[in-house]
């Protein structure tokens, strides 16, 4: 396990090592189906599009309009630029299973 594993938190190379572990790859084989998924969804958001990932969640794209606001530290005021803002909403079966107590029970190795 990683130091990040530790603190609660997985990394990139957790996830290689499960799908490693679970599925029969080579670490190699393992590390591209990670990248080739985490590539695909950068691709997909990148053109504009959203994702939806079904009983995980979906990855969706707003555009904000400019906006006037104050700097808090001098009060002036500014415009914020308008921007494309990226969010995530999981899926009721992912909150559902983060509030589980037997996730563990049911997902262990």
């Amino acid at each position: 396990m990683t130091k990040g594993s530790e603190l609660g938190t997985i990394v990139k190379s957790d996830i290689v090592d499960r799908v490693y572990e679970r599925i029969g790859f080579t670490r190699q084989e393992a590390a591209s189906a990670v990248d080739v998924v985490l590539d695909e969804i950068k691709a997909v958001l990148s053109k504009g599009e959203n994702v939806r990932i079904v009983g995980f969640a979906s990855f969706n794209l707003r555009d904000k309009k400019a906006r006037n606001a104050r700097n808090p530290r001098t009060g002036e005021p500014i415009i914020i630029k308008p921007r494309r803002v990226l969010t995530f909403k999981p899926s009721k079966h992912l909150l559902d299973s983060t509030n589980s107590n037997d996730y563990e029970a049911t997902h262990s190795g």
